[in-house]
């Protein structure tokens, strides 16, 4: 039964527009939703919000936003080239003080940031310019770096949610905040007592096939590192094994979605850096492949340089642009993935989305 007034030529129209308008820029999408009322509300839907993100991960929506001292800016990508596009200068839509903005995670066009005067979570989409605060009164939504850990993910109800993980004088708690109730709570989490010191450091949470996953590493030569998997569902929490990788130096892994299986980069070495790929299959790990050593770089040019990977190439950049290209026999990614953790929370690679950090 249609509903009285609405014909089957509307109802062919309305799917038409609806198909049409799920392709479109995101920033098109916002220019749209003023042609008249029936379009404002067709677009608003979470439906509509829904099947155009998940049209809009590809890497012509790919954008890299950079936070210096004076501006933030955002590139886009020449996948062609492999190489920055023009900037655009963004100006923050909250308060801040002199950029000192870091980003701790990132999905779907959401970015999740600190403002580091204040201590305080936002979720916020650049895109569209939207923010939300986290922060409550009772203490929640506030992250102090090198002792907490943050994962941006969805769950089955398509509720977009925040988990924070705090390191308190050897007390560890978990938290989970929802976008569709605007409110935190606690999750019981075990693990082993010495994760909860700050020689072990939590990356950001990677997002895949409905687990987060965090990798935890000793902050010296020989430590233990590990991989905690976080089901978004049940909200259980489990540890596996980090890849097998030589522990004659300092280890790094960064985690990847690549088409929705999880993949680290795991880097090791002191002076000369070298990177292994692996996939995670079930709770184990495949070396897919290992790239060349890094040629030598000084210490403060290193910490300007994020590595991009995609369709067998591995590119090292700097905020001005590619700095050198090392050729890999690696199957197409088609998107790209930060290789590893990007200038110290100053930047991020994201895509342009439609996601609304509020309900």
């Amino acid at each position: 039964m249609l509903n009285e007034g609405i014909t089957m030529a509307d109802l062919h129209v309305h799917t038409i527009v609806f198909e049409i308008l799920t392709r479109v820029p995101a920033k098109d999408v916002g220019r749209s939703k003023s042609v008249c009322k029936q379009w404002y509300a067709l677009l608003s839907t979470q439906d509509f919000v829904r099947i155009h993100c998940s049209r809009s991960l590809v890497s012509s929506n790919q954008r890299v936003l950079l936070i210096d001292d004076l501006t933030c800016s955002v590139h886009p990508i020449i996948f062609q080239s492999n190489d920055y596009g023009p900037r655009s200068i963004v100006t923050f839509p909250f308060h801040h003080h002199n950029n000192d903005v870091s980003i701790l995670s990132h999905l779907n066009g959401l970015l999740c940031v600190c403002l580091n005067h204040t201590y305080e979570l936002l979720l916020w989409n650049p895109t569209t310019t939207a923010f939300k605060h986290l922060s409550t009164p009772d203490s929640h939504g506030f992250y102090i770096n090198n002792l907490d850990a943050i994962g941006l993910y969805v769950d089955a109800d398509d509720d977009y949610k925040v988990l924070h993980i705090k390191r308190r004088s050897g007390v560890l708690g978990v938290y989970v905040y929802s976008r569709e109730v605007d409110s935190w709570r606690n999750i019981p989490f075990i693990t082993r007592q010495e994760y909860l010191s700050p020689h072990f450091n939590w990356s950001a949470g990677t997002f895949c096939g409905g687990t987060l996953y965090f990798t935890v590493c000793e902050c010296w030569v020989g430590g233990t590192n590990v991989v905690i998997c976080f089901d978004v569902n049940s909200e259980q929490f489990k540890e596996i094994s980090f890849p097998p990788v030589p522990s004659t130096g300092m280890v790094q892994g960064v985690l990847v979605n690549v088409k929705n299986e999880l993949h680290m980069f795991a880097s090791t070495g002191m002076f000369e850096m070298t990177i292994d790929l692996w996939t995670l299959q079930g709770d184990y790990w495949i070396k897919v492949l290992s790239c060349p050593p890094i040629p030598p770089i000084s210490l403060s040019l290193w910490c300007d340089i994020t590595h991009y990977v995609t369709n067998g190439n591995w590119f090292v950049m700097t905020k001005l642009g590619k700095l050198f290209t090392i050729e890999m026999d690696m199957k197409p990614f088609e998107c790209f993935y930060p290789v590893t953790w990007f200038r110290g929370f100053k930047g991020a690679v994201f895509v342009e989305t439609i996601v609304s950090p509020s309900i």
